[in-house]
């Protein structure tokens, strides 16, 4: 017999006065339900990933769900339409307790209705008239027909018109490979286009698979016979290649890459780059666009990155399709903030995002970095930050004049004159080359890989010029060569290497699948921009900041290239930026873009004197540890917590829940108390099994995480508290039949597994151990009821 206890057991003193969650929706809502025709298969629950927690070094992820998810049906074959959500509480909680949830669901799920329901009443949002309804009897919920009804009112469209075929069109390979948030994006796209809009804009971050979401619009418009002819535009050879590898999955020898020496003018999905099309800003004319595609060519246009483009020449392609239905896509937050003011990474920032929102409109759907770690599709970020002391103070003429100051290009000495009063520390490596800050930023990177896991560690690093990322590859090899004479050990191939556009010695293309697959070589490159954006390396361990930014669009781009998961997926926890320039600053600020973009000029920078190269052994560079910081979310927005701050503050949000640890014991063992608790700890559960990832804790349950954080309780590990409970509770348990001892001792050894969530999984009791002693059955018809005899058991682990 399975556990029928799954999900939330009841606190204490409640045990059978009431039904629980789990019982609520057996006994009161599905049979309900089902009444107002809610069938099966109309009812999905949509799982995300969950965050991902390492177990006794073994990945572990955890799953997020909602209660219902309602559909409405389509025509036979066709996929059916997510409608609403609807959360479940147990039955003696307010019917609204859920409503919030709810409504947060919805705005992810992209659905119009929020419910909230113990069982026998139930409350509604409504997102049209932004009102939440009374208590109303679960025997008058809505059937199906009825919300059907009301969303064709609300949209202003019928659900079995032409304009909306491609809605219940079903996914190209089914739906299990698809997400959520992929789901959401391409329906809240859809829904747009059959309204009559006809430029549209999507956000989701770096890694969440915005490509697959092209391939299935364009497969889903085709099928529904909406399709002429589509252009898939991006601005990179990597991200053409991914695109038209997705194209073919989908239609085969019908979607072609256009080349200057073919076009392929009979495809019906085309994949190109600008520079093909010759309408970048090096293009004086875009001659081969114009000979090749007359005005209104194309049906659908997709611009991939569209943040990236600057609005220049590209735009003669949207502007030659004016009847198209044009999407862009970034990975760029709708509102940004960061850099200088008036420099020009920040204008341009401004520039590009104005344009993007005064041609395409807000984004239908927005999907950023945070949510992604919330929901275990994107790594989490572990930030450290190292200051160089040479970049707070700058350098002056006199610093300069009396070291051994060359021209790095012929080796003489620089005159005084050469030598601007001035450097700061953007100007380092660009303007001003120094040799000793270069090695001793390596030198300092490598002791930091030494110290978390070796120097084998896929790597890149941003370097200020090509230059710059020539240098330190040469010093970072060095040193790894030195290395490896210590310890004996024998070099790899290649470990670190130089991968920018302007790479002489290789073909940079060829360079970037060594980093992604190779196993023995290629662990570190170095690069300017190449590697920025459009790159898919699933495995990367690190981004390194030795180049100064001021672009938030670029840094997040940068940062973008350690979110993915892994291959295969879920095998990376997470990543981490080292960051020696401040980069990371210009995470998750805001600025409101001009709703115009100016067309005023920048004032163009005096021209730079000749680079001047300061030689080793000039300078004493002190680099300081600036603390590790938390990537997470505060009131909205993405911020950056130093570990330690947020220790701080996590403490003091649980201080004003929690008096003792016997409150937070006693919550621990309540399914839902604890993920009340977690949820409204800042950053959520995510940041506080990154805490415990960070301090080496993996073998501890969080409960021992928080105990020590806030009420200084020693922690005791998964297995100690395992052993613990065997002799602690020895009393306790020949209180019951031989068999029952048995289950319970099984059940309490589970905990050294995952923690206090394995005695709530809903197949623990079908575990073969457990069912030779008679399973679910051997905690029946004993003098405390069997929830009893659980809670019991948690509590004791953690006494």
């Amino acid at each position: 017999m399975g556990n029928p206890y799954r999900g939330g057991y009841p606190p204490l003193g409640d045990f059978m006065l009431n039904r629980n969650e789990a019982q609520t929706r057996r006994d009161l809502i599905d049979p309900k339900l089902f009444l107002k025709g809610w069938t099966a298969d109309l009812i999905k629950v949509e799982r995300t990933a969950g965050g991902i927690d390492i177990i006794d070094g073994k990945p572990q992820q955890r799953k997020g769900k909602c209660d219902y998810l309602l559909c409405l049906p389509g025509k036979i074959g066709e996929s059916p339409l997510p409608i609403a959500i609807l959360e479940a509480k147990r039955e003696s909680s307010s019917p609204a307790l859920g409503l919030k949830q709810s409504k947060e669901y919805s705005k992810k799920f992209n659905v119009p209705f929020a419910f909230s329901t113990n069982g026998h009443l139930f409350v509604e949002y409504d997102e049209q008239t932004e009102k939440i309804s009374k208590d109303i009897r679960i025997e008058n919920f809505p059937t199906p027909q009825e919300l059907k009804e009301r969303f064709e009112n609300y949209k202003g469209i019928k659900l079995d018109s032409e304009e909306l075929k491609p809605l219940f069109v079903r996914y190209k390979g089914g739906e299990a490979n698809r997400r959520y948030y992929q789901d959401a994006a391409i329906r809240a796209t859809l829904l747009e286009i059959a309204q009559g809009r006809k430029r549209i804009l999507l956000s989701l971050a770096t890694g969440t698979g915005k490509t697959y979401m092209a391939k299935q619009l364009l497969y889903k418009i085709a099928q529904a016979g909406h399709l002429r002819r589509a252009l898939f535009l991006c601005d990179r050879d990597e991200l053409r290649t991914n695109g038209i590898r997705h194209m073919q999955d989908a239609f085969g020898d019908d979607a072609q890459i256009i080349t200057t020496s073919n076009p392929h003018p009979n495809a019906r999905v085309l994949v190109s780059t600008y520079q093909t099309l010759n309408v970048t800003d090096q293009d004086s004319e875009p001659v081969f666009w114009k000979e090749n595609f007359t005005p209104n060519y194309f049906s659908h246009i997709i611009i991939d990155e569209c943040h990236r483009s600057a609005w220049n020449k590209w735009s003669v392609v949207l502007t030659d399709n004016p009847d198209a239905i044009q999407i862009g896509l970034t990975a760029t937050p709708r509102l940004i903030k960061g850099g200088k003011s008036g420099s020009k990474g920040k204008e341009d920032d401004e520039h590009i995002t104005a344009n993007n929102f005064d041609y395409f409109g807000d984004p239908v759907y927005e999907y950023t970095i945070t949510q992604g770690q919330d929901d275990g599709y994107l790594a989490a970020c572990e930030v450290v930050r190292r200051t160089v002391d040479l970049d707070k103070t700058g350098l002056t003429k006199k610093d300069i004049e009396d070291k051994s100051a060359i021209d790095p290009y012929t080796g003489e000495l620089i005159k005084p004159d050469e030598i601007e009063d001035k450097y700061t520390a953007h100007q380092y490596e660009r303007s001003l080359l120094l040799d000793d800050r270069k090695k001793s930023m390596s030198q300092d990177l490598f002791d930091l890989f030494l110290d978390t896991g070796g120097p084998l560690q896929k790597t890149i690093i941003f370097c200020a010029t090509d230059y710059h990322a020539e240098q330190i590859a040469i010093r970072l090899n060095n040193i790894y060569i030195d290395w490896c004479k210590e310890q004996g050990k024998k070099p790899c191939e290649y470990y670190v290497f130089k991968c920018t556009e302007a790479n002489e010695a290789d073909n940079a293309k060829d360079l970037i699948p060594e980093l992604r697959a190779s196993i023995n070589s290629h662990f570190i490159a170095t690069t300017v921009d190449l590697l920025s954006t459009g790159v898919d390396i699933p495995n990367l361990q690190n981004v390194v900041f030795f180049k100064y930014v001021e672009s938030p669009i670029s840094f997040y781009q940068m940062v973008g290239r350690g979110t993915r998961i892994g291959e295969p997926l879920g095998s990376k926890l997470m990543f981490r930026v080292y960051d020696y320039t401040n980069a990371t600053r210009l995470f998750g600020e805001e600025f409101a873009s001009r709703s115009k973009p100016s067309e005023a000029e920048t004032e163009t920078q005096k021209s730079k004197r000749k680079k001047i190269k300061v030689l080793e052994n000039e300078f004493e560079i002190q680099i300081e540890n600036s603390g590790t910081a938390i990537l997470t979310k505060k009131d909205g927005k993405e911020v950056l917590i130093p570990l330690e701050e947020y220790k701080k503050q996590l403490a003091i949000r649980l201080l004003e829940e929690i008096s003792n640890v016997e409150d937070l014991r006693n919550r621990w063992i309540n399914y839902k108390l604890r993920r009340q608790l977690l949820d409204m700890l800042p950053g959520g559960e995510s940041a506080v099994r990154l805490v415990r990832l960070l301090q080496n804790q993996q073998k501890y349950d969080l409960y021992d995480v928080l105990a020590e954080l806030t009420f200084g309780y020693e922690p005791v590990t998964r297995d100690e508290r395992v052993k613990g409970f065997y002799y602690k509770s020895e009393n306790w348990l020949k209180e019951f039949p031989a068999d029952t001892q048995e289950v319970l001792k099984i059940l309490a050894s589970q905990f050294e597994r995952g923690g206090i969530e394995e005695l709530e999984n809903e197949t623990v009791f079908d575990l073969p151990e457990i069912v030779k002693e008679g399973g679910f059955n051997a905690l029946v018809g004993l003098q405390v009821e069997p929830q009893q005899c659980i809670q019991q058991t948690k509590l004791r682990l953690l006494q």
